[in-house]
């Protein structure tokens, strides 16, 4: 799966919260499905956990001005929530 492609387009036709308190918010409230978090992320427990409560955490291997890039926005961003994915497969991602 092309990653850069799946958050493209789950941004796009889906439900995404982008930026940490967002992230942890979404989370908090059980209404992520994913949360993707980058290796520079500021948050010593989403870089470790597996999983925060039952939403599985994909560790990106990158920064998150990769991330950011990769999202196709000009700005970093070091984690993200996938409310919902839209008409992406990006919920198929490996944790």
């Amino acid at each position: 799966m092309d990653l850069a492609h799946a958050l493209k387009v789950a941004l796009e036709t889906g439900k995404v919260k982008v930026g940490l308190s967002e992230t942890l918010d979404a989370a908090a409230a059980k209404k992520a499905r994913l949360l993707i978090v980058a290796r520079t992320c500021p948050d010593p427990k989403l870089r470790t956990e597996r999983a925060v409560g039952k939403i599985p955490v994909y560790h990106y291997d990158g920064t998150a001005v990769e991330l950011g890039q990769a999202c196709g926005q000009p700005f970093p961003i070091s984690a993200l929530a996938i409310v919902d994915p839209g008409s992406s497969a990006i919920l198929t991602l490996e944790t």
